[in-house]
């Protein structure tokens, strides 16, 4: 069965984004970027939000860019065809290689495990995550930990009253000192 992950960067205090919506902190440099390229190629399906969606919309083009370096042209190659679910109730049309979901979260991962196919189900944005660890449909958490304390922001874990344990099932540092945390959720 697919397993579900949620991989995104991190402050060490825990916000994805920080207080003013910002995140140019999370800029990584060769050594995580190249990190994230591996990551993707593990990838079946990304789920994500509006605003995730939006932030992405970048690199459905990218590759028109002169100014591109060869790691992220290499990116812009695998993300481009990848398929993409995008839950928003606003957008009324997507581009790309991506289609607005049809029914509800939990069903959406339901039939994405039942259809064949390789490569994990991602789910990427706070939000989308919240509402999929609320429902118990993650399977792993893997966290990129950024030397930096924003101070408040958007947080990478949901504020939910269920404890979860957690397996360390990987770490690595990076020369950057940014550090990779990945956590399978302990059934």
């Amino acid at each position: 069965m697919r397993s579900v992950t949620f991989s995104m960067s991190v402050s060490l205090d825990g916000y994805i984004v920080g207080p003013d919506g910002g995140f140019d902190w999370t800029a990584p440099d060769e050594e995580v970027f190249r990190f994230a390229i591996d990551e993707i190629r593990g990838v079946g399906v990304h789920l994500m939000g509006r605003r995730l969606y939006e932030t992405m919309l970048y690199w459905e083009t990218a590759d028109q860019d002169p100014s591109l370096d060869d790691s992220m042209l290499e990116w812009t190659a695998l993300w481009k065809p990848l398929p993409k679910v995008v839950f928003s109730s606003t957008l009324p049309a997507v581009q790309g290689n991506a289609r607005l979901a049809a029914g509800g979260l939990a069903e959406e991962i339901e039939r994405l495990r039942a259809e064949p196919g390789t490569g994990d189900i991602a789910i990427g944005g706070a939000t989308l995550a919240a509402e999929a660890a609320a429902l118990g449909l993650i399977d792993e958490y893997r966290v990129r930990v950024y030397p930096v304390l924003v101070g408040g922001g958007i947080p990478f874990f949901p504020q939910h009253e269920r404890r979860v344990d957690l397996e360390l099932v990987e770490t690595r540092t990076f020369s950057s000192k940014v550090i990779y945390l990945r956590y399978r959720v302990a059934r």
